[in-house]
């Protein structure tokens, strides 16, 4: 049993647009709905998800100026000394700031490690500055020292084993909490696009931050390759900082006509009910939330078959397709054929059910019960 004055608190950097913040901020509406009192406990308190935060979870801005870790961590400190939560729960965290807030504030807190990303992946992409280099070194040295190492999923625990050295027994796999009933009611709502119109040609979509991890280059030239074969058209929704690099690719492939770069949208959910295919051309992944979502819409789903998340979601290709990274032509032909014979609605949004929220925040009911029953 968890007793009556346990209290949560969820530790981030921001609540920007990314999938690692939205599952945590889909596990504390998923606390906060059981009655428990959740923190949601920010670096600073702003980005895209800011507005979407129900009125039963408090926010807290620690509003941290440079230098950014330092300032945080000195933050987080004096909150876990005015409001020793039971547990903290922190993610998108790798200088460890949450276990130096404990130890220098000297409270009875539990810190869970939440590993929302690859991080082998991560570290590769940064590794030419200072802190790049650095990060690998931390987190094999602070993580092992958390109260419960949690995973996004089972890719990303055996990563998390090989940097650290632990056994993959000490690390819990619980999948993202990404299947919620607001997803669906969104998913239902209409969307004012010409390009969703009957008669249309079919949507390929992508959803994601526009970074070199989510590797829309080989998307865009696999669209081009579909688009030599059949009328269709393909969508990436979401914002980052190689916009001007995939524009400039569009043209060059002359695809201007059929490609859309829309930014971010407060509801991706309708897009992806009326996409024909989704599709994912990460390069890396810590779980891969999008396409647990875009299956609880019905749309049939192509992914690479990159490291962590998608192949478990789609279980190595059971509800569909899985490509090598990086391969345009192979991306190519999966969507092609998917968008010839693809997995039943019903199919996929009976899959998607095992990350539904109330199935996952009930694993970390669990998790939060043996945190209250170590001494």
């Amino acid at each position: 049993m968890i007793p009556n004055n346990t209290s949560v608190s969820i530790f981030l950097p921001a609540l920007a647009g990314g999938g690692a913040e939205r599952a945590m901020l889909h596990l504390a509406q998923g606390f906060a709905d059981r009655g428990l009192k959740t923190d949601l406990v920010l670096a600073e308190a702003e980005g895209d998800y800011l507005n979407q935060v129900p009125a039963n979870i408090r926010i807290v801005d620690l509003q941290s100026k440079f230098p950014v870790v330092l300032s945080k961590t000195m933050a987080l400190q004096r909150h876990l000394q005015r409001e020793q939560p039971t547990v903290l729960f922190s993610a998108l965290d790798i200088a460890g700031s949450s276990l130096w807030a404990k130890w220098s504030a000297r409270v009875p807190t539990r810190v869970v490690m939440c590993i929302q990303t690859y991080l082998s992946g991560q570290f590769q992409e940064h590794q030419p500055n200072t802190m790049g280099k650095l990060r690998p070194k931390l987190v094999k040295w602070l993580y092992p020292k958390s109260d419960e190492l949690v995973a996004a999923s089972r890719g990303t625990a055996e990563d998390l084993a090989s940097i650290t050295s632990l056994p993959l027994e000490r690390i819990r796999v619980i999948y993202n909490p990404v299947v919620t009933p607001e997803v669906l009611a969104k998913s239902r709502e209409p969307i004012e696009h010409p390009w969703f119109l009957t008669g249309e040609p079919p949507v390929v979509l992508g959803v994601g931050r526009l970074v070199g991890q989510k590797d829309f280059f080989t998307l865009i030239k696999a669209f081009a390759q579909v688009r030599q074969q059949r009328p269709a058209r393909l969508m990436i929704l979401g914002e980052g900082e190689q916009r001007s690099q995939l524009e400039t690719l569009i043209r060059e492939l002359n695809l201007d006509a059929d490609v859309s770069l829309p930014g971010f949208v407060e509801n991706p959910y309708a897009y992806m009910a009326n996409a024909s295919v989704f599709a994912l051309s990460s390069k890396f992944e810590g779980f891969g939330n999008v396409v647990a979502e875009a299956m609880a819409t019905g749309t049939p789903i192509v992914s690479t078959d990159c490291p962590s998340g998608p192949a478990e979601i789609l279980d190595n290709g059971a509800y569909g397709k899985l490509v090598p990274i990086a391969d345009p032509s192979a991306l190519a032909n999966a969507i092609l054929e998917t968008l010839n014979n693809s997995v039943s609605q019903d199919v996929l949004r009976r899959r998607s059910l095992e990350f539904s929220t109330d199935r996952v925040v009930d694993q970390y009911m669990d998790v939060l019960e043996r945190m209250t029953q170590l001494n």
